[in-house]
C-alpha cells in the first residue's frame, strides 16, 4: 500500500542551507521586493521561497577554510559592516612556508594565488547563521532539521524533493513517533547541498549533466579551532604551509587563520587523489600540529572545536551543466571552487546571486523552462569568478604529478594562462588512484614508522574519538545507517586483500571500525554512523565505490559554532 504524504507547494525551493543557497534566496527575495515596489508590469505577489537545511540549525553544518573574497558580499549586502557581518578579521599579514619534519623555509614573497590582502577570515558557521537571519527577515521560509532524500521527477523534469522520514528504527520499522517525509513541489528546485551532494549526484546522472566533463576531484580538510593565550596571533593573520607532513607524491597543505577573541583555526588539506592506502587525513593533521612552527603557536592553548569537510577541487572542467529541466545547481554542489586559491565562498555567492537573477527573470516572464534557466549558466561563464577559475583550469591535474613537479607545472600554467602541454589535462576519479598495499610498500604489513603513526597525547594531538566529541556530532542511533555499504563481501574480500580496508583510515571521524575474531579469523566491519561529521570522504575515496553517503534523519550531524 502506497503511503500518503503531505504535499507542500512552493515557487522556489533551495535544498541546502549553506552560503550559496542563503545568498541566492536573499538576492531573489530582494529582486522580487524591488520589482513589486517599482510597480512596472505584473506584480509578483506571494512568491513562496523555502530553504531546506539538514542540520540542527542554519550554520550547524557550516565549515570551510575559510577566507572570503568580499566582492559578492559587498554587492549583495552593501552595508554588511553596519549590519554586523561576523568577520573575524581583515587579512593584513600572511606568510607561506615549505615545511620539512622539523624545519621551515619561508617564501620571500606571497605567491599571487595565495595573496589574500583585503580578504576576510570568516567562520562559516557564524556567517551562515547571520545570513540566515537576513534571509528570514526578508520573508523566506527556513526549514532546519529537514533533509532532502529523494528527487521528485515528473514528465522529464524535476518537480521538487521528498524530505526524509523521521522515527524509523535501525531495522527499518516505524517507531511510535514516526513522521513520514513531505513532498515539496516547486516551480524551480535549486540544489545547493554543498560538496558531493547526494541529490545533486542523482540529478547529474539523470540528465547526464557531466557529459564531456572531467570527473570531480576533492580534498578533505580536517580542522580544529583553538583558544590561545592573548596576543599569540592577530585576527585575520594567515599562514599557509606545504610539504611536511605529506609525502611529496601527495598533494595538500596546512593552514592557520587568526580569528577574534584569541581563537585560531588550524587545519590540513589532503587531496583525495592520493595513492597510499595507509594515508589517514586526520593523522596527517595531527602530525602537522607536531611541527615546531605549529606546536609553538598552540602551546598552552586548548581545543574548542573540530570538524572535517570535502572541498570540490576538480576545477573548471569538472563543473557540470548548471541548469536542468526544473532547476539549477549552485556553489560547491556544482564543483565551483578555486583549488589554487583555496576559495569557494565568492564562487558560491556569485553562483547563487546569478541563479537568483535568472529565476527572477523567469518569474516575471512566467517562463521557468530549462532554456530560460540556462541564462544563469551563461551569466556565470561571464563572471570574473568563473574567468578566474578558467585561468587555473589545470591546477588540480598538475598537482597529481607530485609536489615539486606539480609546482613547476603550475608555475608554467600561471605564466601561460592555465595552458601547459595542452589546454585541458585529463583526470581520473579520486577512488581510482589508490594503489595496492603490496605495490606501495613492498609488503602486506607496513611498519608503523613507514606509515607515520602518531601517539596522541590529548594535549596537542587527539585521537578521532576525542576530536569527534568536539564536533558536537550526534545522530539518533535508533535509525538506519545513512552510510550504505553495497556489499560486505567486497569489504571482507578484495578490499581487505588489496587495500587493507582504507575506510578505517580515510574517515576523519572513526566511523568505520574493522574487528577480527581471534578464534575464527572472521572479520567484521562496524559502522559507527553516529560519529559522522558529513564530510563525505567515504563516498569519494572508497576504491570500489562500495560506500554511498545519504542524509540521515534531519537534525543529525555536527553542531558547529565557530568552524
Amino acid at each position: 500500500m502506497t503511503e500518503t504524504r503531505d504535499v507542500m507547494e512552493v515557487d522556489v525551493l533551495f535544498v541546502g542551507g549553506g552560503i550559496a543557497s542563503l545568498s541566492s534566496a536573499l538576492h531573489l527575495s530582494k529582486l522580487i521586493k524591488a520589482h513589486n515596489q517599482k510597480g512596472d508590469g505584473k506584480k509578483l505577489d506571494e512568491v513562496t521561497i523555502a530553504v531546506l537545511e539538514k542540520g540542527f540549525s542554519i550554520g550547524a553544518h557550516g565549515i570551510s577554510g575559510a577566507v572570503m573574497a568580499p566582492g559578492p558580499l559587498k554587492e549583495l549586502v552593501p552595508d554588511f559592516l553596519e549590519k554586523g557581518a561576523p568577520l573575524e578579521g581583515e587579512v593584513k599579514k600572511e606568510s607561506v612556508y615549505l615545511l620539512t619534519k622539523t624545519g621551515k623555509i619561508k617564501s620571500p614573497i606571497t605567491p599571487p594565488p595565495l595573496n589574500n590582502h583585503g580578504n576576510y577570515v570568516v567562520s562559516m558557521a557564524r556567517l551562515n547563521q547571520w545570513m540566515g537571519g537576513l534571509v528570514e527577515d526578508n520573508g523566506v521560509d527556513l526549514f532546519p532539521e529537514f533533509a532532502g532524500v529523494e528527487v521528485l521527477y515528473e514528465d522529464g523534469r524535476v518537480i521538487g524533493v521528498r524530505t526524509g522520514d523521521k522515527g524509523i528504527d535501525a531495522g527499518g520499522d516505524k517507531k511510535p513517533n514516526y513522521e513520514p517525509g513531505t513532498d515539496l513541489h516547486a516551480r524551480v528546485t535549486v540544489l545547493g547541498e554543498g560538496s558531493r551532494g547526494s541529490l545533486t549526484k542523482d540529478v547529474i546522472a539523470h540528465f547526464k549533466l557531466d557529459a564531456g566533463k572531467n570527473p570531480p576531484g576533492f580534498e578533505v580538510g580536517v580542522k580544529e579551532v583553538w583558544q590561545l593565550p592573548e596576543g599569540r596571533i592577530e585576527p585575520g593573520e594567515i599562514i599557509h604551509c606545504m610539504g611536511y607532513p605529506l609525502k611529496s607524491d601527495t598533494f595538500g597543505g596546512g593552514f592557520v587563520y587568526g580569528m577574534k577573541d584569541n581563537l585560531v583555526s588550524v587545519g590540513q588539506l589532503t587531496s583525495l587523489d592520493y595513492s597510499d592506502p595507509f594515508i589517514d587525513p586526520h593523522r596527517e593533521f595531527q602530525r602537522f600540529k607536531l611541527h615546531p612552527l605549529v606546536s609553538a603557536l598552540l602551546k598552552d592553548g586548548r581545543l574548542i572545536q573540530y570538524g572535517a569537510k570535502t572541498a570540490p577541487v576538480g576545477g573548471y572542467f569538472s563543473v557540470p551543466k548548471l541548469a536542468f529541466p526544473g532547476g539549477v545547481i549552485i556553489g560547491d554542489a556544482a564543483n565551483l571552487f578555486n583549488g589554487m586559491k583555496i576559495k569557494g565562498i565568492d564562487l558560491a555567492m556569485r553562483s547563487g546571486m546569478l541563479a537568483a537573477q535568472a529565476i527572477f527573470e523567469g518569474l516575471v516572464a512566467d517562463d521557468l523552462s530549462e532554456a530560460r534557466l540556462a541564462g544563469y549558466e551563461k551569466a556565470m561563464a561571464d563572471s570574473n569568478e568563473m574567468k578566474n577559475l578558467y585561468k587555473v583550469r589545470n591546477f588540480h591535474q598538475a598537482m597529481t604529478r607530485g609536489l615539486y613537479l606539480g609546482l613547476t607545472t603550475v608555475a608554467l600554467q600561471y605564466v601561460f594562462g592555465g595552458r601547459v602541454f595542452k589546454n585541458r589535462l585529463p583526470a581520473t576519479p579520486d577512488h581510482a588512484h589508490l594503489k595496492k598495499v603490496t605495490e606501495k610498500y613492498g609488503t602486506a604489513t607496513p611498519s608503523a614508522e613507514a606509515v607515520g603513526d602518531v601517539k596522541y597525547d590529548k594535549q596537542l594531538t587527539f585521537d578521532k574519538e576525542t576530536d569527534v566529541y568536539y564536533s558536537g556530532a550526534t545522530h539518533e542511533e535508533a535509525q538506519p545507517s545513512h552510510l550504505k555499504i553495497e556489499s560486505f563481501d567486497v569489504c571482507y574480500g578484495p578490499c581487505t586483500e588489496q587495500f587493507q580496508n582504507p575506510c578505517v583510515r580515510f574517515c576523519p571521524a572513526g566511523v568505520y571500525e574493522m574487528t577480527v575474531d581471534e578464534a575464527t579469523g572472521k572479520r567484521s566491519l562496524k559502522v559507527n554512523f553516529s560519529n559522522c561529521v558529513h564530510c563525505k570522504t567515504c563516498d569519494v575515496k572508497d576504491p570500489f565505490e562500495n560506500i554511498q553517503w545519504v542524509p540521515p534523519e534531519g537534525g543529525g550531524g555536527p553542531k558547529y559554532t565557530v568552524v
